[in-house]
């Protein structure tokens, strides 16, 4: 940008600041939801308690298609987005 330009838009630059701000902050939010490393851990301790016999096979079933869903949304999230 050229001094004339930013002389001009200088009115504008909390506005700017503003989507910046918006933009690091749903950027954060994205990669803490799409983090694919807490699903994982859910699934290790799901199998945990199935072999300890603390639940079911039948809730065991449920909640692992529950997270492999999950996984899957998370990876096709990244295939389209590109990893951080």
């Amino acid at each position: 940008m050229g001094l004339l330009t930013q002389i001009v838009t200088l009115p504008l630059a909390p506005v700017r600041g503003v989507v910046w701000v918006m933009d690091r902050v749903l950027e954060a939010a994205e990669n803490e939801y799409y983090d694919p490393e807490p699903v994982q851990r859910e699934l290790a301790e799901l199998e945990a308690l199935l072999l300890s016999g603390e639940i079911d096979e039948e809730t065991f079933d449920r909640c692992e298609d529950e997270l492999l869903e999950k996984l899957e949304e998370i990876r096709a999230f990244w295939d389209e987005r590109g990893r951080p």
